[in-house]
């Protein structure tokens, strides 16, 4: 196989019918370490709209064990890319995720953003960052894949093609981002994760880098000092060096899922689905305020 077979193989399916097997193509044949990459990203634009990263703040699950909730946001997620919306694995996975954002006082609002954030900004560092950028096709499959879990999920008036996720996620960025508490919080935390994964001598240079790649209203959202520009010239350089690098080597021969990555930590004996996440007890340790009775098991699965 030669490096750009893949895509050709790609191409000739159809994005509207066969867009999971385009994105999983895309993302654990052709880009698993920048979709990785670029999805850490997509939590930081998150942590910046104030009623998400209060929120997330409250729940204490990414101050109190952010390598926990790192990981089973990651698997859950995953596990719809690797056995698709029909296997009971993946009607598991999105049911735990039904379960917890169940438990959560979330406008459909905020839920629309974090989808346009999954689909929006992996196309962006593949631009300027990938060994090619992800083609219109691509786009295409990956705006109907993520239309397609958000109806799992129940989220309505979700944008209809990747150009209304893009434009979505402008808006609503425009209106929302700002300075909360909470979200700074919850970005220190992460910071502080990823700094956990590497040797400690360099946990500044990986900070300096994600700042490096935060844009200048999320850095200002979150009230961050601005890395100089040298620093900045120097972390995305080399992230665009890598990409020219990639370009050159074959093309990977067997897919690599999130469950393979390195920075998943806390299931080293392996891992249940139906056990990921959490179990909140609404407004009892788990939401701060009470809720009416939400349908838990078999009443929360979402329609095929």
């Amino acid at each position: 196989m030669q490096r750009y077979d893949r895509l050709r193989e790609i191409l000739r399916l159809d994005p509207d019918k066969d867009f999971l097997a385009i994105y999983r193509l895309t993302a654990t044949y052709e880009f698993p370490w920048d979709m990785t990459r670029a999805l850490e990203l997509a939590l930081f634009r998150t942590y910046a709209v104030p009623s998400i990263g209060r929120l997330l703040a409250e729940t204490a699950e990414f101050t109190g064990r952010p390598q926990k909730r790192y990981d089973d946001t990651s698997l859950l997620l995953d596990a719809v890319v690797e056995h698709g919306f029909e296997s009971d694995t993946a009607r598991t996975a999105i049911r735990r995720v039904n379960q917890m954002h169940r438990a959560y006082d979330i406008t459909n609002e905020d839920m629309r953003y974090v989808l346009c954030t999954f689909v929006v900004i992996p196309a962006r560092w593949l631009d300027a960052y990938g060994w090619r950028p992800l083609t219109h096709h691509e786009r295409r499959a990956a705006a109907n894949y993520y239309a397609e879990l958000g109806r799992h999920m129940g989220i309505k008036d979700i944008p209809g093609s990747f150009e209304e996720f893009e434009e979505t996620l402008r808006t609503y960025e425009e209106a929302h981002l700002g300075w909360d508490e909470g979200g700074r919080e919850v970005a220190e935390s992460t910071l502080a994760l990823m700094a956990s994964w590497y040797p400690a001598p360099l946990a500044p240079a990986t900070r300096a880098l994600v700042l490096s790649l935060l844009d200048e209203p999320l850095l200002s959202a979150f009230r961050f000092e601005s890395p100089r520009q040298p620093v900045k010239r120097l972390f995305r350089g080399a992230l665009k060096l890598r990409g020219r690098a990639v370009r050159l080597l074959p093309p990977r021969k067997a897919p690599h899922y999130a469950r393979q990555n390195p920075e998943i930590k806390g299931y080293p004996h392996g891992y249940d689905v139906g056990e990921l996440g959490t179990f909140p007890v609404p407004g009892s340790g788990g939401c701060p305020v009470p809720h009416p009775r939400r349908p838990t098991g078999a009443e929360a699965q979402p329609p095929a």
